[in-house]
């Protein structure tokens, strides 16, 4: 049973067994391998005559060539009304050791540097919606500073005793928060807590259990937030937008399988409140750190609503939701967004249902190769304050114009 925390508001808007002991980081670093995925993106590169350059580089945002009409049976016509979205990893500060980054300056991992190169950063990218995740100190730096940019925020910690989360920033003035709510994966537990358990391991894991117990497995203390939005103008079509951060480990595939799966459930149910609450038609736009690199098991379930893989938990009130990944639907998804010594490759999406209503129109540029001079050597680094990239998308609220055989067209325009 889900309780959905209806928003009321004053603005009058004209509008997933190894190594369980060691962390994330330490992994990385004892599994140097590197994996790269083709893109065509292009980097930009800022360069000094200095040979150390602590000025963070600004991305940008780069508009979609349209194809030429192949004679399509639709067609989408800009109805003026753009938003943008940004996801980014800003790296906790929880997680920053001088083991976990040796490659890094040392003044790059201080708390002061990085949080000021990161609010630097959120600024330059003009964002009306910023999805972050590893988002610590949220209380005591980032909601206060963030904010006062014009942002409002919505939060949710994870579960145990982790001290980052995931948080949802969004422009007072281009949108108005009207239904959110939350997901924590450790809910999984309960669903296995009553089957009998068969565990063949003898070993002794002490205080953080048997992994190969499932009611262990699932406890990951992973965590979502989702909003649903009006935008401004846009009083009759919501934008439910959710963040999460998906379980890190790359061998734990069936956890990670189980919690993509329980938030497609829940966001489907989410959104479909949302739109009967509201009399509202709706847009999905998903974000996250999804720890899954193209083609992997996790991210073709995502784009496709099945896997080879059978996760652990069943749940039998599952309603698919369509999707596909921003980057993938404009030329390929970028070469990378995480760059360390240990590990290169992408793991941070931006999802939308293809339903006609958006169209993504601009993309956040990313630099071509880990090779690039700013990236060089891995991040975090001056030029960059987390080990993460962000990825950002322009989307067009557009109306979509389908013809029958016969040629008759049918406008399903938006009210604006």
């Amino acid at each position: 049973m889900h309780t959905f925390r209806i928003i009321t508001s004053t603005l009058n808007l004209p509008l997933r067994f190894v190594r369980p002991t060691i962390s994330k980081k330490q992994f990385l670093f004892s599994n140097l391998k590197l994996d790269f995925h083709s893109s065509n993106l292009r980097s930009r590169v800022r360069m000094s005559s200095s040979s150390t350059v602590t000025e963070p580089i600004f991305p940008n945002f780069i508009p979609v060539v349209d194809k030429e009409d192949q004679g399509s049976l639709s067609r989408s016509t800009s109805d003026g009304l753009r938003f943008r979205i940004v996801s980014y990893n800003i790296l906790g500060q929880c997680y920053v050791k001088s083991s976990y980054f040796p490659h890094s300056p040392k003044p790059c991992l201080r708390f002061k540097a990085r949080s000021e190169a990161v609010l630097s950063t959120l600024k330059s990218l003009e964002s009306d919606f910023l999805c972050l995740q590893e988002l610590d100190e949220y209380d005591s730096f980032y909601k206060e500073n963030v904010e006062s940019l014009g942002y409002s925020s919505i939060y949710i910690q994870r579960s145990g005793k982790k001290r980052d989360g995931c948080a949802i920033f969004y422009k007072c003035n281009s949108a108005e928060l009207v239904l959110e709510d939350t997901i924590d994966y450790n809910d999984l537990v309960e669903s296995v807590q009553n089957k009998a358990v068969s565990i063949s391991s003898k070993e002794d894991f002490g205080d953080r259990g048997d992994p190969n117990d499932p009611r262990v497995r699932l406890k990951r203390d992973c965590v979502g937030i989702m909003g649903a939005f009006k935008l401004k103008d846009l009083q009759q079509h919501l934008i439910i937008l959710a963040n999460t951060h998906i379980y890190w480990d790359p061998e734990w595939t069936d956890v990670k399988l189980a919690q993509v799966k329980y938030l497609l459930s829940r966001l489907a149910r989410f959104k479909e409140v949302a739109s009967n609450k509201f009399g509202c038609t709706s847009s999905v736009v998903l974000c996250g750190d999804f720890n899954s690199t193209p083609g992997d098991k996790v991210y073709e379930y995502l784009i496709s609503g099945n896997s080879t893989v059978i996760p652990m938990v069943e749940n039998t009130e599952e309603r698919p939701i369509s999707l596909q990944s921003v980057y993938a639907s404009i030329g390929g998804e970028p070469l990378f967004t995480n760059c360390t010594p240990g590990f290169t490759g992408t793991l941070d999406y931006i999802f939308f249902s293809p339903s006609g209503h958006l169209k993504p129109v601009s993309y956040l540029d990313l630099p071509a190769s880990p090779q690039s001079a700013d990236v060089v050597g891995g991040l975090p680094n001056y030029h960059h304050p987390s080990d993460h990239l962000p990825v950002g998308t322009d989307f067009e609220v557009c109306r979509t114009l389908e013809f029958d055989p016969d040629g008759a067209s049918i406008d399903t325009k938006l009210e604006l």
